[in-house]
């Protein structure tokens, strides 16, 4: 099984059932991953729970009814991993959406690595 996966779809089930809060098992990816969606602005608070088994919580944004995260996509997986360089980090929508990559440096956006002159692994798609 996929952790990421896991995440992302756990995030994309509760934005279609307009659900305003989203537990999952903590791990530290799958932290960095909140963490850069909430200063990416596509979430609205991320907070770990629980001593010895923690949790993630995650607090999802809406505008009105509609949710701020239209979609989510895993781009590499257990059964093929997707790399990238420091001069082909991939744009979302053509820069309307960001693009999660896991680098030598942490996990940052596809923006962040391309100025710190980083490449890394192409966790997801967000938009």
């Amino acid at each position: 099984m996929d952790p990421i996966a896991d995440m992302l779809t756990r995030i994309r089930n509760a934005n279609r059932a307009q659900l305003p809060l989203v537990e999952m098992p903590h791990s530290r990816i799958k932290e960095g991953i909140a963490q850069t969606l909430l200063k990416e602005g596509y979430i609205a608070s991320c907070t770990t729970e629980g001593d010895k088994l923690k949790k993630l919580k995650l607090k999802l944004k809406y505008q009105g009814r509609r949710a701020v995260i239209v979609g989510l996509r895993r781009v590499s997986r257990p059964g093929l991993r997707r790399y990238c360089g420091s001069d082909e980090t991939p744009r979302v929508l053509g820069g309307l959406g960001v693009a999660i990559l896991s680098t030598s440096k942490g996990i940052m956006t596809g923006i962040e690595a391309r100025n710190q002159k980083v490449g890394g692994e192409v966790l997801c798609y967000v938009w």
